[in-house]
């Protein structure tokens, strides 16, 4: 069997260091807001290039405390507005209606699976607070289009960077792009904990205060508080582990591109849609946007773009390739089935039209991936899909 994702034998490769880090906390007798917490926060945030980084329990709380701090701050009210892209799970847009703040569902680029950049100012109105990014699949979603409405519009910019750890931007880390990101260490992420973990980045002072103390009972001082907060914290053993999977994250990165581009060259399915991989121009040019040069004549999109958190194909016969998989013992995975306008959840937004994104959640397929697999198993998957007719 090739698993999607072995997190076993990913663990594995951390040894014996992931047993020491354990074991340095479990001797400590300290197992919260302690110094594996502060040593994570200040580790963190320098690989993403922000002043602060806050641990939280988990990717969700992120985003929704920093929504929630907007609120507490006077920068946001209720009824305001987010734009938020159409096809991103659903947990981008729980934040935004937990805070009983309204999300403007904006559809993707149908190559990059990324928020269309150039359908978003005519979603903007005068109750639109924020635009949330969400680098999906691992791809950069920052965009110089973004840039100009965030400052044309005075919008606040918060990034969901829960599945792109290690992600470039020009030569800034994704996380450290907007006023405020989200990071999620779920274990199946690129730099994944042992159980829910998560992280709050920003270079807003009174920002990353104000989210600290919600996130702590809405306590600064013990036993005094001034919001009505939460209990939201990364624990001592998940902030060890991470700080062991920190050191090799650019390495894994690396290695998940190497996969990334061998499927893309050896995959001779035509039937198949790959995604769009950065590195190759010639692809690049065909997508509006993509195709932009910085001062320097260079792409504005390269390799670094991308970590490869998922590889995501489309077929209009997604059931077929499943089935040729499955009969090949190949686990897959659909990322994701239902998009959030349809899912029970959301009624006031199942009658929405969003044909881009409806087509992606019907047609996609997430091949394996990740810094474990053997050329043996990537070949035997390439094989696969390439006698699929």
């Amino acid at each position: 069997m090739i698993k999607f994702l072995d997190l076993k034998k990913i663990n594995d490769s951390f040894e014996p260091e992931l047993s020491n880090a354990i074991k340095r906390v479990l001797d400590s007798g300290w197992y919260l807001l302690g110094e594996e917490v502060k040593a994570f926060e200040m580790e963190y945030a320098s690989f993403i290039g922000t002043k602060h980084c806050i641990g939280v329990a988990n990717g969700l709380d992120a985003l929704r405390i920093i929504l929630r701090a907007y609120k507490e701050m006077s920068v946001m009210s209720d009824g305001d507005e987010v734009i938020v892209p159409a096809n991103t799970y659903i947990a981008s847009i729980l934040s935004i209606t937990e805070n009983r703040l309204t999300p403007v569902l904006v559809e993707p680029d149908i190559s990059t699976y990324n928020i269309n950049p150039y359908e978003i100012e005519a979603k903007i109105t005068e109750r639109t607070k924020a635009i949330m990014i969400v680098h999906l699949y691992g791809q950069n979603s920052f965009h110089p289009e973004i840039e100009r409405l965030v400052k044309k519009y005075n919008l606040k910019l918060i990034e969901d960077n829960a599945q792109a750890a290690g992600c470039y931007y020009h030569h800034a880390v994704t996380g450290s792009l907007g006023d405020a990101a989200g990071h999620s260490f779920y274990p199946g992420k690129n730099i994944g904990a042992l159980g829910d973990g998560g992280a709050i980045t920003t270079n807003d002072d009174e920002l990353a205060r104000v989210v600290r103390t919600i996130a702590n009972y809405g306590s600064e001082e013990k036993y005094r508080n001034i919001f009505k907060g939460l209990n939201s914290r990364l624990d001592e053993i998940q902030a060890a582990v991470l700080r062991v999977k920190l050191t090799h994250l650019q390495d894994h990165n690396s290695i998940r591109r190497n996969i990334a581009e061998y499927y893309h060259d050896n995959i001779k399915n035509s039937s198949i849609i790959l995604p769009l991989t950065n590195w190759k121009q010639d692809q690049a040019d065909k997508i509006p946007g993509i195709s932009e040069k910085n001062e320097s004549n260079k792409p504005l999109f390269d390799p670094m773009s991308h970590v490869w958190h998922l590889f995501v194909i489309r077929h209009k016969n997604r059931e077929k390739l499943l089935r040729a998989l499955h009969d090949n013992a190949i686990q897959t995975v659909i990322h994701y089935p239902i998009p959030p306008h349809k899912q029970m959840a959301y009624p006031e937004l199942n009658n929405l039209y969003l044909p881009v994104s409806e087509q992606i959640h019907n047609e996609v397929l997430s091949l394996p991936m990740s810094p474990v697999l053997t050329q043996q198993e990537v070949d035997r998957v390439i094989e696969t899909l390439n006698s699929c007719s």
